[in-house]
């Protein structure tokens, strides 16, 4: 793989290298008022962290009560799941190793099917990014609940779900510095205390609390996806050091192996944390508990402490996730902008930070926030949640489609030929896995996702318009950036 200069993902081919660029394709000062002592690059514990924190949310809070009613079965689901969760993580990494730039899924999508589809990855990412951050929002506000009685007063619990949103916005607008810093410091806030539990909850393991193997009446395979169809969204985050590539010191080396290990930690807590829920509560209480982490502390060390100290450690949690969503829903249109496929302004950045980004998504975030709680209409904020779980695997197909094309199109400047067989089967894995994951999110999110979707075409016509009338018509098929540097001209030989 060449080392030489190459542009960064949105930047037009046609013009100079950005000055500040490194050789390894990261960004650095690229002239938009990046750099400084604000700006920073995460190294690989930091990216890491990015990882575990935005997959680990809310949910590891309330999966062991969710699947309880399926039995232990749903142990298989995870391990069945988490393999192709790692399947993933591995098709990222190799991805990145080729296109080490910010945007990851948008990159790879535009690189090998052309502008159209680049932005389709972009714009359905988005739309999950800023509704999952109204619904983290949410969500943290119900644990915050415990800590401070909300419930009583509308505007109160409007307030703390806006502060929420807007604290981990402005540790972004401040640098990815700080960005950094909190996502490393929650991300160990949670990861510490979690891992306590699951590790002390094997000393109280008691077997009778397990209840049945399966509890369902449809059958190993039905209760198998039944339980699949919960535990899948657990893993959505995978892609996070890849979206952030531009902003990894050695991406090459670092995206991947950050992708893998978050996915593995995230994995391991996911497990652990379920397993000793199962066996220190026990099974009738636990189907119809609404705090079992809350139930297994006080099942193991008495009390009734232990609801205060998992609403504390939620809301690290959620904050941490917050602050690492927030950072990823302005990439993905920075670099679509930078390659003239969203408006301009998300291409400015500032402290290493796309700021018109973070500002766009936290105020829409915020309104369907302050819609959900004051319209009164029943469903409808759960209904736009489960959507996002389509959306979010449209990236997810595009990326691992775009590997099955360079591993079968014969681009050796693509392809390793030494690795051809292992990554072919870790791409078809993959690809399954994120077809499972469209599959488990049902046929009214599909529905409603494919018509969100669909919205953002007559977007992709007013700037490939745009671009049009800019004499940058031509050679827009997605070859921008390509990874040997040569730029437009290369990539349509290659082609």
């Amino acid at each position: 793989m060449s080392t030489a200069l190459t542009p960064d993902a949105g930047q037009d081919t046609q013009r100079p290298p950005t000055p500040g660029a490194t050789a390894d394709g990261s960004p650095g000062n690229d002239g938009h008022g990046d750099g400084g002592r604000h700006a920073r690059r995460f190294g690989l514990p930091v990216a890491t962290a990015l990882v575990m924190g935005n997959i680990i949310g809310g949910g590891i809070f309330l999966l062991p009560a969710s699947v309880a009613p399926y039995g232990t079965i749903s142990l298989v689901a995870f391990a069945v799941l988490t393999a192709g969760a790692v399947a993933l993580a591995l098709v990222f990494g190799r991805l990145a190793e080729r296109h080490p730039r910010t945007g990851g899924p948008y990159v790879y999508a535009r690189e090998a099917f052309g502008d159209f589809a680049g932005f389709l990855s972009a714009w359905s990412y988005w739309i999950t990014t800023w509704v999952s951050n109204a619904a983290l929002a949410v969500a943290a506000v119900g644990y915050l609940d415990v800590l401070l009685p909300l419930h009583g007063s509308v505007a109160a619990t409007v307030a703390a779900a806006l502060l929420v949103q807007w604290l981990p916005a402005l540790a972004n607008l401040a640098g990815t510095r700080y960005v950094g810093a909190v996502q490393l410091v929650a991300t160990v806030l949670k990861f510490v205390p979690l891992l306590f539990v699951a590790v002390a909850g094997l000393f109280f393991f008691d077997a009778d609390n397990l209840g049945p193997f399966q509890g369902s009446g449809s059958g190993a395979l039905g209760a198998v996806s039944a339980s699949a169809a919960i535990l899948l969204f657990s893993y959505l985050g995978v892609e996070s050091a890849a979206v952030s590539a531009g902003e990894v010191r050695d991406p090459r080396r670092n995206v991947g192996r950050a992708t893998v290990l978050g996915t593995l930690g995230a994995a391991v807590l996911y497990l652990l944390g379920t397993v000793a829920v199962f066996g220190t509560v026990a099974h009738d209480r636990l189907v119809g508990s609404s705090a079992p982490f809350s139930d297994a502390v006080d099942a193991m060390f008495g009390g009734t402490w232990g609801g205060a100290a998992v609403a504390c450690i939620a809301l690290v949690s959620m904050v941490g996730a917050l602050n690492g969503w927030t950072l990823l829903s302005a990439q993905t249109p920075y670099a679509a902008a930078r390659d003239g496929l969203f408006p301009r302004a998300f291409s400015r950045r500032r402290r290493g930070v796309p700021t018109v980004g973070v500002l766009v998504t936290v105020v829409l975030a915020s309104l369907l926030t302050v819609y959900n709680y004051t319209a009164g209409s029943e469903g409808v904020f759960e209904t736009l949640v489960l959507v996002t779980t389509f959306t979010a695997t449209v990236p997810y197909l595009l990326s691992t489609a775009a590997q099955i094309h360079f591993l079968l199109s014969g681009r050796r400047d693509r392809v390793q030929g030494g690795r051809l067989v292992r990554d072919g089967v870790l791409a078809a894995l993959a690809f399954g896995f994120s077809m499972w994951l469209v599959a488990g999110s049902g046929y009214a999110a599909v529905y409603q996702g494919v018509l969100f979707l669909f919205a953002g075409v007559p977007v992709y016509a007013w700037m490939s318009a745009r671009k049009v009338r800019a004499g940058d018509g031509e050679g827009s098929g997605g070859g921008h950036g390509a990874d040997d540097g040569e730029g437009a001209a290369s990539a349509a030989r290659a082609r």
